[in-house]
């Protein structure tokens, strides 16, 4: 029963530290997942994202996802964004 006690309090420890640290705000800002391009990335797949993905509007990430399940039927323009951007 020991072995229980130690496994229960390191649980609870673990989690109220956890707690604590989500209260504090970080000291630096944190990037955003993607950038958002240029004026010209943009223009290169809007009518493939209105055309495949425009339910997924306005989840930038959902979005990503979808043009990058949709590769094979997206124009050569946005291929070519996503590739520049690493996706």
């Amino acid at each position: 029963m020991p072995n229980m006690l130690a496994i229960v309090l390191a649980a609870a420890i673990a989690g109220s530290a956890t707690i604590a640290l989500a209260q504090f705000p970080l000291p630096f800002p944190i990037p955003l997942p993607l950038p958002q391009g240029t004026p010209e990335d943009r223009a290169a797949c809007e009518p493939d994202v209105q055309r495949y993905c425009k339910s997924e509007i306005p989840d930038q990430l959902r979005v990503l996802g979808c043009l990058q399940d949709n590769r094979k039927r997206i124009s050569q323009a946005c291929q070519g964004v996503l590739v520049r951007y690493g996706q």
